[in-house]
């Protein structure tokens, strides 16, 4: 029992930074990220005498560190939508036609690899904020953590057609704040 501890007292020392940088790339929230870590290790703490060394002890510390993230999204998900979301009205007129000044921007060539830009990153980060949480866990699931539709919809305990139509609203809410906040600029 004494080499486990000791072992745990190194996993804290040699992972902290790395479990950090993880957290707060993923929930983008400086507070949330440390508390996360810590949860973490409090988890690891308590499971350390199940850990058979299976998987490395990095492997099983971020294993932990993504079932916390994903239960806070998954808490934060069930608040309720306290925002007036885009509809199709918003973008589209009677005949399903785009209005004109809500079209798609074109992305020409001259915007090269607009994820690799960092302004471009800190309009979708902001705009990502925008969203109801629910939209932006099914989102981030999506796009960060790459679950397929099943997942997310165990996840957040919704149908896969419910599922399409926030990912589908989502898209144009992102997209028209994108519009506004970089293409406009």
């Amino acid at each position: 029992m004494i080499q486990k501890e000791h072992n745990l007292t190194d996993w804290v020392n040699t992972y902290t930074a790395e479990l950090f940088k993880w957290a707060l790339y993923k929930v983008t929230n400086e507070e949330l990220a440390k508390d996360l870590v810590q949860d973490t290790f409090v988890a690891a703490t308590e499971k350390v005498k199940d850990f058979k060394g299976d998987s490395s002890p990095k492997t099983w510390l971020f294993s932990i560190l993504n079932h916390k993230i994903i239960d806070v999204y998954r808490k934060n998900a069930k608040k309720p939508i306290a925002v007036e979301p885009k509809t199709f009205s918003d973008f589209f007129d009677e005949n399903g036609d785009w209005f004109v000044n809500k079209r798609p921007q074109s992305w020409d060539d001259s915007d090269g690899h607009l994820l690799n830009d960092a302004e471009f990153n800190a309009v979708l980060k902001a705009c990502l904020e925008t969203l109801p949480e629910k939209w932006k866990t099914c989102i981030k699931f999506k796009y960060y953590f790459n679950k397929n539709t099943d997942e997310i919809c165990q996840e957040m305990e919704i149908t896969p057609t419910n599922l399409w139509q926030i990912m589908h609203r989502a898209k144009l809410n992102l997209r028209d704040c994108i519009d506004t906040n970089w293409f406009q600029n």
